[in-house]
């Protein structure tokens, strides 16, 4: 089994969500001793933003890009390729203003891309990254499971299903900025989330 953590704060030390994260790969890593495991933190290695350039150079035939082209479309391949290689995907998901963090998103907008990670049919899309499990594991300051104000599990949900991926688990762990009983509790169902998980 080979496993790629994706830690997505801005924070590179200290994160919660990078620590509900490593607690999804512990229990995997237990489940699974002779897995592997790839950490990419993206604050400390960004996936490039994707922008004019980026795009352009996306849309250029291979053999007609420039080398600054060239090297950019490595960038996404590489990451792409991580992501192709894996069996589990780890994300690590914090909350920013009820989104996720700007970190993930250009993370994603590397790697979901036509013709690579989905594809359209006359049928409609269809994810060619199949056959693989995703544990989100998410960490906020608030309560919002389950509510409204939650747009982070359909968009992550909707997003991963789209490329392939439908064995999917949450693990959260929320009302980190509650207070310290809170906190506990939040860790707490995040574990119990993480059991019914792994049995399911």
């Amino acid at each position: 089994m080979k496993i790629l953590q994706v830690n997505a704060s801005a924070r590179a030390t200290d994160a919660n969500s990078t620590r509900v994260a490593n607690r999804i790969v512990e229990r995997l890593l237990e489940n699974n001793p002779d897995a592997t495991v790839q950490v990419l933190d993206l604050a400390t290695h960004p996936a490039p933003a994707l922008d004019n350039e980026a795009i352009t150079a996306l849309f250029t035939p291979a053999e007609q890009r420039n080398a600054q082209q060239a090297a950019r479309v490595e960038q996404s391949t590489a990451l792409v390729q991580a992501l192709q290689d894996a069996d589990v995907l780890v994300l690590g998901v914090p909350m920013y203003n009820f989104g996720i963090s700007g970190q993930l998103k250009n993370w994603i907008d590397n790697v979901v891309l036509n013709g690579v990670t989905f594809r359209y049919t006359e049928q409609g899309p269809q994810g060619l990254l199949q056959g693989k499990q995703a544990y989100i594991g998410f960490a906020r300051g608030g309560i919002y499971r389950g509510t409204e104000a939650d747009s982070q599990t359909p968009y992550l949900k909707t997003l991963l299903k789209f490329i392939g991926i439908t064995d999917q688990h949450f693990i959260y762990a929320e009302g980190l900025n509650m207070g310290e009983q809170a906190a506990q509790t939040g860790f707490t169902q995040a574990e119990h989330d993480l059991g019914q998980a792994l049995n399911a």
